[in-house]
Order: C-alpha cells, then structure tokens, then sequence
C-alpha cells in the first residue's frame, strides 16, 4: 500500500486531492495545512496540522509518517499580495519547497509539485515544457524559484504546472469562476480583461492528474490545462451563459485598466500534449467545466 501526504489540503485542490484518494483503497492517505482542523473534520479523513516554512515539523512528519508520494497543493497565490510581501511569499513558495525537498530526499519519496504558467512572460503563449521561463512578476519568479529547488536536487520529481484553477470546495477562496458567479448572482456589475489569455482549469482534471503521475510513476514537468485557450472576459461570459446570468452585467476591459500592483503575463496559454500523451490527460472544455461547476454547486447545496 503506497502512503501518500497531501500538503495543503485545505485549498481547493487539496481538497480535492483528499476526496478522490478517499476512494483509493490502495493508498494510505494522511492530509495537512496550515490550520488547526480539516474541512472535513466529520469525516474519516487522516489529518495533522503543518506549517511547511517551519523546517524540523516538516521534517519530523514526513520522517515519522515515511510517504511514498507527497502532493504538494500548498502555495501562496495571490499575486499582488505576494508583489508587496515578498519575504513571506518567498517563505511560502520556495522556502516551504526547500524544506518538502529536503524531508523527502531523507525518507526516499517522490515529491509531485504544483507550479504555474506566471514562470512565462506571456508574450507568445502556448508554451511548452521546453520554453524558457521569464517571470514578470515576483509570483512568478517565487514558483520558478520553487520549481529550480526540486528540479536541482537529488529526488524524484514531478512538477505539474497549471493554469487559471477553477471549482468549489469547503470555505475555499474565491476563484475567478466563483467570483463571476457570485457577483453576477448579487446583481454587480464586473470588469474582466479581453487581453489576457489562458486555458481555464478546472480542478478535478488538475487532481486526476496529480493522481496520474503517482500512479504511473512518471516524472519531470508536465503542462497541465484545460482545453481551450480564452481571454478572462469570455471565460466571465460563458460562466454567465452556463448559470443563466446576465452577461450584461461584464464589462470587457484592458489589463492597463485595472492599474494592478503586480504586471501580468498576457497570453500564457499551455501546450499539454506531453500530459495527454504520457498520463492519459483528458481536459475539459471550458463548457464542460462550467456544466461540472455547476452540478457540483447544486449538489453542495442540496446537502
């Protein structure tokens, strides 16, 4: 039986993470994050509270739990945020990182990894494993410098880097789907940007991912994304469309509109054929994510 830890299990895809390996009879399943308690503390969900940045916790846990796997779905992702708290932010995506690195060389255990198409420029965009990563943006340069950590030490590795992650989860933070839905629900006006392009990713396609790479044992980097490639305001108006929202309530804009603090990478879409090919990845559309968001908002409401 492979033992798999979770790191950031509370987020949205850690979450996710946690349920799909529930129904792995195969796997023994142990979750962490930052917080005292699980979402999903009425469940039977093995959990234990870690602060990645905290170097001999890590160590300890991973020495004394001995995983085969670790899922690591912690980051910091707020992108202004991290551009104006850059000591934590670097604490938080590469520090946390070290100290995975490190533990997991110690006990033996492949470390699967979450990184992000901010490492581009978005100057091209359908970027592949092989294109240089430039950075715009401190985010950006703190998950090349996460990504740099594992890729120069000494274990087994895979980096999945993704793109626009969309979903609902226990108390999670609003991403933009969730955002355009509530908003246009409440009857507010939004501003979304027409220049910035990107593959919307819906979570669970980021999880069977992970899962994949564990199960297949594969390793290096992977482009994991959704389907289709489309600027923020039409991905905002076929949310609309799939929930029966007003999408005259969306007004289309530039990025030098909203007066950001932190520079934005414009077209950073992924090529993930490597993905497809290798781990059987299938993508959703952006159609069909909606259509999955919104079966799966319905379902959390009626429980």
């Amino acid at each position: 039986m492979k033992r798999i830890l979770i790191c950031g299990s509370n987020g949205l895809l850690g979450q996710r993470l946690a349920l799909m390996l529930s129904n792995r009879t195969e796997y023994e399943t142990l979750s962490t994050s930052r917080e005292r308690s699980f979402v999903y503390d009425d469940r039977l969900f093995d959990y234990t509270q870690l602060d990645l940045t905290r170097k001999g916790d890590v160590k300890s846990l991973i020495s004394s739990f001995q995983p085969d796997v670790i899922m690591n779905a912690a980051a910091l992702t707020n992108v202004d945020w991290c551009e104006d708290h850059r000591e934590d932010a670097w604490n938080g995506n590469v520090v946390a990182v070290e100290n995975l690195v490190e533990a997991a060389r110690k006990v033996g255990a492949k470390l699967i990894h979450v990184s992000t198409d901010y490492v581009f420029d978005g100057k091209t965009g359908n970027y592949s494993e092989n294109d240089k990563p430039n950075p715009v943006n401190y985010y950006g340069k703190t998950k090349l410098a996460g990504e740099n950590a594992i890729r120069v030490a000494d274990i087994d590795h895979a980096i999945l880097r993704t793109i626009v992650v969309y979903g609902c989860g226990v108390g999670v933070k609003r991403n933009f789907a969730l955002w355009v839905i509530d908003s246009l629900r409440a009857g507010k006006s939004i501003r979304c940007v027409t220049d910035q392009i990107a593959n919307p990713t819906y979570v669970a396609d980021l999880a069977l991912a992970m899962i994949k790479v564990a199960e297949l044992d594969k390793s290096g980097i992977f482009h994991v994304s959704g389907k289709e490639a489309v600027s923020r305001f039409e991905f905002a108006v076929r949310i609309a469309e799939g929930f029966g929202l007003d999408p005259a309530l969306i007004e289309p804009i530039r990025t030098e509109q909203l007066v950001q603090r932190a520079a934005r990478p414009l077209h950073t879409s992924l090529v993930t054929l490597k993905a497809e090919t290798e781990l059987g990845f299938k993508p959703m559309g952006v159609t069909e994510g909606i259509e999955q968001l919104r079966h799966e908002l319905q379902t959390a409401r009626k429980n």
